[in-house]
């Protein structure tokens, strides 16, 4: 049986009882084991604690940090990662540098494995049955780290086990259109197997559209033009280069939702419903199971049919061809057919989430989260251990500073080490399912740091509009790793930028997806989010990520050498988060700038006006009441922004200012309405749902007027399009409620 592990914390010999009777206990004044500095209601951001952390934030600590903790692999809930839980509950209970208290949560959660008595195979057989070819079951052990007990083989986790055979076509990336396109060509999909590359739509989709069509079981693969810029052969790769070996397995999930799978809504404690397995939704529908490019090429370099588009094209060497089956005068005859065997099970596992928290002083019911997963598919050194490092490097630098008594934050921090994210947000979906309404009222904000540096070069923030004031602030104080004449600003804007109507030229802000823990936070409880790192110059590589992600391949060896030698950027990062973190935990008012909502809003509705416009009206649906809420947004944004001036400019009232930064954390709240996608687990956020529509809008209008698009004026699609564009409207108008005056209705 499961439970919270009830752990002894600042606050003397009083059992507490889970995070909610450890964050309600804030509210409580308490005495500390260390001289308290001196506080007042007034407390704002001292700039000589913020120097001084960002002088103590240490690149070689990042370095040994991330030495141990990809030191073995640790896939969730194996023993390994039960050891890195205990090593995060020691530095953050150490008598010099912890924190005030830090706990663990475990879950029983769903996962999906490859089975050790039956390993998944891929073969190509003839019609006797005879094996003419095997994909590798393993990794190339290139530095003595791609084999032993504890490395997983690759897999797709939470595809169906089976094994179908049929013939080979080749589907590009598996989406919908590709499978479309080679039905137009006339090719029979019925039984088939798909090959099918990373990339285009996510892994659990490939199988989704291929099901759709009969396919009967899909293999994926990383070709070397979309992670190694065209480069295959052993000598171009690691461990001669950052690229994938040819042997090297993207393994992942193919779950379609994050979260538990059979406790959506609810958290996975032993009191809670559970679904039946069987009854389940969202594993993918057929088999699946990830191959390398040097296996894909025998398979895909020896099929017969017509020439793949253009656009289906890669680098493996020859003229991609899209079946189906092999042609006569290749390695295979013209008759032999792939099978696919996968033996995966699903099994309840215990994975443990770990929070350290430092009490605030004089708002403890108000909490900064930052956060980042712990578990990895192998060594995880980039994913997620890069970000562990920096978040041990950050927990350490604050807390020397908590034991010596010299500083304790305005508002209460917590710290979160997610578990089982890479099976699909697991822990930290867990948390928010748990905590809900604790963490909607009072938390406000989230910051991500997943993978800390996917390579050396520039800044990559993503987020929502409110967070983008303070990332920039941050920026434009640290100097750029190897670039000490720029600000990591500077640095940013010269490899992405956009042009803002207000601003000028501005470094770009990308939007929150799905992936990673932010997840939970923005999507399902409102909370504004931001997810940071260093990356590459998209200029010079079309690697769609770093290369060896989610392989044996990733390992201390790797980023030492190749993604971050001297750990400047992780240390860079350990900066800008140090530094955003305290400017939400320690400012006077909160550093959440709402009016840049307002050119979010302004470009939605300019595009639905530009590119659906004319539409709707010819469907007697007026734009009219949305024209009229962002105006009112943008009218509310504007004298908010007033009233802080004005306030910042005299001794406010302690009251005034906590009601008004109450309107900044609660503003991302008011864009949730539970029941605008139905269809999709977990996603309220009616800016930042997923959008499937082409026009750059609000995405429930923009997906209901694509599917409205060929329908009969009056149909139940219409309605659908009337229905979201009512949604949005009462949505921005609760946004621009929510600023307006507290004492107005």
């Amino acid at each position: 049986m499961q439970g919270v592990k009830v752990l002894a914390g600042v606050v003397g010999a009083a059992a507490l009882l889970g995070l909610g009777i450890i964050l309600g206990h804030f509210a409580i004044p308490k005495g500390a084991d260390s001289p308290a500095p001196s506080i007042s209601a007034s407390q704002d951001l001292d700039l000589g604690i913020l120097e001084t952390i960002m002088e103590q934030l240490d690149a070689s600590r990042i370095r040994e940090n991330l030495r141990e903790l990809s030191r073995e692999p640790h896939l969730s809930s194996t023993p390994r990662d039960e050891e890195l839980v205990q090593l995060l509950l020691q530095r953050w209970r150490d008598a010099e540098s912890g924190l005030d208290s830090a706990e663990t949560f475990e879950y029983e959660v769903l996962l999906s494995l490859p089975s050790q008595e039956q390993p998944n195979s891929v073969t190509v057989v003839d019609p006797t049955g005879n094996i003419l070819f095997s994909c590798r079951r393993s990794e190339e052990n290139v530095t003595g780290e791609q084999e032993g007990p504890d490395v997983v083989p690759p897999y797709a986790a939470y595809a169906p086990p089976g094994t179908p055979q049929g013939l080979l076509v080749y589907a590009n990336q598996g989406s919908e259109e590709d499978f479309e396109e080679l039905q137009n060509r006339g090719i029979g999909l019925e039984g088939t197997i798909a090959l099918t590359r990373y990339g285009g739509v996510g892994r659990g989709a490939k199988a989704v559209n291929a099901a759709k069509h009969g396919v009967a079981g899909v293999l994926v693969y990383t070709d070397p033009s979309d992670i190694n810029d065209g480069q295959s052969s052993p000598s171009q790769t690691f461990p001669y280069s950052w690229g994938l070996p040819p042997s090297g397995v993207e393994r992942g999930s193919y779950l379609e939702y994050f979260g538990d799978p059979l406790t959506p809504y609810l958290p996975a404690n032993p009191s809670s419903f559970r679904l039946d397995p069987d009854n389940a939704s969202g594993f993918p529908p057929i088999p699946a199971q990830p191959i390398g490019f040097e296996d894909a090429k025998v398979l895909l370099c020896n099929l017969q049919g017509a020439s793949a588009p253009e656009t289906w094209q890669g680098a493996l060497g020859c003229e991609y061809r899209l079946g189906p089956g092999f042609r006569s005068d290749g390695n295979f005859s013209a008759d032999s057919q792939v099978n696919v065997s996968v033996h995966n099970r699903l099994e309840l596992r215990n994975s443990s989430n770990v929070l350290g928290i430092i009490r605030g002083a004089v708002e403890p019911d108000r909490y900064v989260l930052y956060g980042n997963h712990r578990d990895s598919w192998v060594h995880g050194a980039v994913d997620p251990s890069s970000g562990t490092a920096v978040l041990l490097e950050v927990t350490r630098a604050l807390g020397t500073l908590l034991k010596k008594g010299t500083w304790r934050p305005r508002r209460s921090v917590i710290f979160g080490s997610w578990g089982a994210e890479e099976f699909g947000l697991i822990g930290s979906t867990e948390f928010t399912e748990e905590f809900f309404s604790k963490l909607q009222e009072r938390t406000v904000a989230y910051i991500n740091v997943d993978i800390s540096v996917f390579a050396n070069v520039s800044l990559r923030a993503q987020g929502t509009p409110p967070i983008q004031s303070v990332v920039f602030t941050a920026a434009k104080q640290i100097p750029a790793p190897g670039r000490s004449s720029l600000s990591i600003y500077d640095n940013w804007i010269q490899y992405s930028n956009r042009s803002s109507p207000v601003y000028g030229l501005v470094p770009s802000l990308g939007t929150l997806g799905a992936g990673s823990d932010y997840a939970p936070f923005i999507h399902f409880l409102g909370i504004s989010s931001m997810d940071l790192a260093y990356t590459y110059d998209r200029s010079k590589t079309s690697a769609r990520i770093y290369p060896t992600y989610h392989t044996a391949f990733d390992t201390f060896g790797y980023v030492d050498n190749f993604v971050d030698p001297g750990f400047s950027s992780h240390q860079a990062v350990s900066r800008v988060v140090g530094n955003v973190l305290l400017r939400l935990s320690d400012s006077l008012f909160l550093p959440l700038n709402v009016s840049d909502y307002s050119e979010t809003l302004r470009s939605f509705l300019q595009a639905a006006q530009q590119d659906l416009g004319a539409l709707l009206e010819q469907h007697s649906i007026s734009l009219g009441p949305l024209v009229a809420a962002v105006d009112k947004f943008e009218g509310a944004a504007a004298a908010l922004d007033e009233r802080i001036s004005e306030l910042q400019k005299g001794t406010p009232d302690p009251l005034q200012v906590r009601m008004l930064n109450d309107q900044l954390m609660l503003l991302e709240r008011s864009f949730l309405n539970s029941r605008a996608f139905p269809e999709e687990r977990y996603y309220s956020h009616v800016l930042w749902a997923p959008r499937t529509g082409s026009v750059a809008t609000f995405p429930g209008l923009a997906n209901a007027c694509s599917a409205a698009m060929n329908t009969a004026p009056g149909s139940a699609a219409w309605a659908e399009v009337q229905r979201q564009l009512s949604i949005v409207v009462a949505a921005v108008e609760a946004a621009a409620a929510t600023l307006r005056p507290v004492a107005d209705l």
